[in-house]
């Protein structure tokens, strides 16, 4: 049976290049991951986003059942997505058999940082800056971010290498769902 984690954590924490290289681990080992990017995802779903609570129910939920969908083809899924709320993961939880977390922790001022000189394909830019000066909610500046109560992994991203994260993540998933045959 196929499985599905999700990748979250602030803006800016690093969600998308760990699931990336951790799919890429995986990958060497013969099992395959389907990466469900929310910031690309949005653009079809609210291509012109609001980041309203409603506009978020609706886009996490439609997350968690794409992976559903996936993963009852067999096929494994990372979902790499921020879920301010944890009732946006625990939904996700609730509808897919073998679900867990990664929780990819970095203090807000390194996100900041990190967020201001990223090159993201998919990712709004500029959101913390956004924020300030237009009052844009932003989990973690101006409305809660709930961390995950039991991860399967956390990767403090501020002191570890994404590689090094991204090792330590795929070696949780095998652990966790041994060895799989490429599903």
């Amino acid at each position: 049976m196929a499985f599905a984690v999700w990748f979250t954590g602030l803006p800016g924490s690093g969600k998308t290049a760990i699931a990336s290289r951790t799919a890429e681990i995986l990958k060497t080992k013969g099992i395959e991951v389907k990466i469900l990017q929310l910031d690309e995802i949005r653009r079809v779903l609210t291509p012109h986003p609001k980041y309203t609570d409603e506009e978020r129910e609706l886009v996490y939920a439609s997350l968690a059942y794409m992976a559903k969908l996936l993963t009852e083809c067999g096929i494994n899924v990372f979902i790499d997505a921020t879920a301010n709320w944890r009732k946006y993961r625990d939904a996700a939880r609730n509808i897919i058999p073998q679900f867990e977390e990664v929780f990819i922790r970095c203090p807000l001022s390194v996100c900041m940082e990190r967020e201001a000189h990223r090159k993201a394909v998919y990712s709004p830019k500029g959101i913390y800056e956004k924020s300030a000066q237009t009052g844009a909610t932003v989990p973690g500046v101006n409305i809660p971010y709930e961390e995950p109560v039991a991860p399967l992994v956390i990767i403090d991203s501020d002191k570890m290498k994404p590689d090094e994260s991204a090792r330590k993540v795929a070696d949780a998933i095998i652990n966790l769902y041994g060895a799989l045959d490429g599903n």
